[in-house]
């Protein structure tokens, strides 16, 4: 097999912000320096940084320029070409991250072992991996590796199902009346918000089979959000939506405000205000709870008064 040879990039367009500041001025100073490393610049030189060409990053360095102007310097934002392959592929070594995502992947690597302290540290590395990729301009095999280790960890941590692709089969309730329903044990969002909904909506004489390990799930059981379960996450889905997809609630404006609550805190994606409040107060319920049947009790009241009040909502429109 020839071994591919990598393409020298084409040469594109930068942006260039030159900047003078009065040396007195060590607050503008220091303001500056702050948000070009937060932006990702590369300094040439002292006032002299560089960006590739994007309506972010051109937003970004005119904010820059108009607030260098204000704090009495003078700023001079220019748009350029790289002069040939040469210099493109010099100017793209200046935002290189694999360092950064190196020194990530050795703090992935060393995450503790025990549920609890792996999902503290998790969510640290969760953040600062969002911070690199922010102003990784270029991103490659570095970037595509650090991020499926840390997904593979924190779906460690939690347990949490892969999601397969498949089509979602509409179910009729009458079918899943007085069932078992299992799920791995020591709850979190997306299984609490599954058994409220099954227990609520779908079968109101459920009974809940907490398991050690999902591959003990009785086969009279159906299982709910664990690989292989009967419901579990399905072409990018929650458990959570998927039931409520497949019995028909999917059309209940409250559910599905709830549905995108837990479908953040489940697997991320697009940010919900109220999400970080609800997560406190399912996280301290879980810390308190004596076992899964407790908690569940204690998180359907949760869930209750988040229906109760999406309902209103939506009625008052």
């Amino acid at each position: 097999m020839l071994r591919q040879i990598p393409q020298t990039p084409a040469p594109s367009n930068w942006l260039l912000l030159i900047t003078t500041l009065p040396t007195k001025n060590a607050t503008a100073r220091m303001r500056l320096w702050r948000a070009i490393k937060s932006h990702g610049c590369a300094t040439l030189r002292d006032g002299a940084y560089l960006l590739p060409a994007q309506a972010r990053t051109e937003h970004a360095l005119a904010r820059l320029a108009a607030d260098t102007a204000e704090a009495g310097g003078s700023a001079h934002l220019l748009r350029m070409a790289s002069r040939d392959a040469e210099q493109e592929t010099a100017f793209r070594k200046l935002f290189d991250r694999s360092g950064d995502y190196r020194a990530l992947l050795d703090a992935i690597a060393a995450c503790p072992k025990r549920e609890a302290a792996a999902l503290k540290v998790l969510k640290g590395l969760r953040r600062e991996f969002e911070a690199i990729a922010a102003t990784d301009y270029f991103p490659g095999e570095a970037r595509r590796q650090a991020e499926d280790a840390l997904r593979a960890h924190e779906a460690a941590a939690t347990g949490e199902p892969g999601s397969v692709a498949g089509r979602i089969r509409r179910l009729a309730q009458t079918d899943f009346r007085g069932r078992t329903w299992a799920t791995r044990k020591h709850l979190w969002v997306d299984r609490m918000a599954s058994a409220w909904l099954i227990r609520r909506f779908i079968d109101r004489k459920a009974k809940f089979l907490w398991l050690d390990e999902p591959k003990r799930c009785p086969k009279q059981a159906l299982g709910f959000d664990f690989d292989g379960a009967a419901f579990t996450h399905i072409d990018g889905r929650v458990t959570f939506e998927v039931l409520a997809a497949s019995f028909g609630l999917d059309a209940d404006q409250a559910l599905v405000r709830i549905a995108t609550i837990v479908h953040y805190l489940d697997v991320g994606g697009v940010p919900v205000a109220e999400a970080a409040g609800i997560e406190a107060v399912l996280a301290g319920l879980r810390a308190a709870a004596p076992d899964d049947d407790k908690l569940l009790a204690e998180a359907n009241r949760v869930f209750d008064g988040l229906y109760r009040n999406y309902r209103q909502e939506h009625a008052d429109d």
